[in-house]
């Protein structure tokens, strides 16, 4: 009998403790469709995209971080954002940072980012590699330890908008302090474009013609997953004291 009683009191604490997981999650999962609706999540994102320093002299290094496979989106708005930088400082160097297998780097991402870059007409001279870096950290550090860097090295790192505050951070904790972030926005759309004329002087439209519940609302959720994932990424970089 005392087993069974043991085993049923397990058994309900379990069950309350599940229940109370799922009520706080259900309820996080409800804030975040209810934020969605708002312009909350871009500011937040906006805001990790610009926290990053001024720079206050031509770079001379422009640092592309990788952003997963190519071609793929991040990696592609990079690669534009970094090459328009280029074009725009001709005297500074590229270093593109991305993981690639041993003896396989005409394969890798790395190379595919600067063949992306080289249709711009930028010199393949100017570019240089670092291959080993497996996170933001190790990459920043792989970087100074490759450029054996005074602080007057001048850096323009170029990101997605919500890696930019952490990767500003942790290149001036290895020892860059003349680091600035790129953030590589995506272009705006005129939504309103998606409207029928008819429809776009009315002041409500059906739900399924209704640009913020086919588009808007969507991208924000996603915008949210993104901005909490890299609010994650830095607490834990403050705690190891990489930034």
């Amino acid at each position: 009998m005392r087993k069974n009683a043991s085993y049923l009191s397990r058994w309900q604490r379990v069950r309350r403790n599940g229940k109370t997981v799922l009520a706080v999650a259900g309820a996080i999962a409800l804030l975040m469709v209810v934020l969605s609706f708002t312009a909350m999540p871009f500011h937040a994102y906006h805001r990790l995209g610009t926290s990053g320093d001024a720079l206050q002299q031509p770079p001379d290094y422009i640092v592309v971080m990788g952003a997963g496979a190519m071609p793929g989106g991040a990696a592609l708005m990079r690669c534009h954002y970094a090459a328009l930088a280029a074009k725009s400082f001709p005297e500074a160097q590229i270093i593109i940072t991305m993981p690639s297998a041993p003896n396989d780097f005409l394969n890798s991402t790395g190379y595919e980012m600067y063949r992306q870059m080289a249709l711009y007409g930028i010199s393949p001279d100017r570019f240089r590699f670092e291959t080993k870096g497996t996170n933001t950290h190790t990459q920043a550090c792989g970087i100074h330890q490759m450029l054996k860097s005074s602080e007057s090295t001048a850096l323009l790192i170029v990101t997605s908008p919500e890696h930019i505050y952490r990767s500003v951070r942790t290149f001036s904790k290895c020892g860059f302090t003349n680091a600035a972030g790129l953030p590589a926005f995506q272009a705006a759309f005129d939504t309103g474009l998606l409207l029928d004329p008819d429809e776009r002087d009315k002041a409500i439209t059906p739900p399924g013609r209704s640009v913020g519940l086919r588009y808007n609302m969507w991208n924000y959720l996603k915008l949210e997953i993104d901005v909490l994932r890299e609010y994650v990424a830095i607490a834990y970089y403050k705690i190891k004291g990489y930034i």
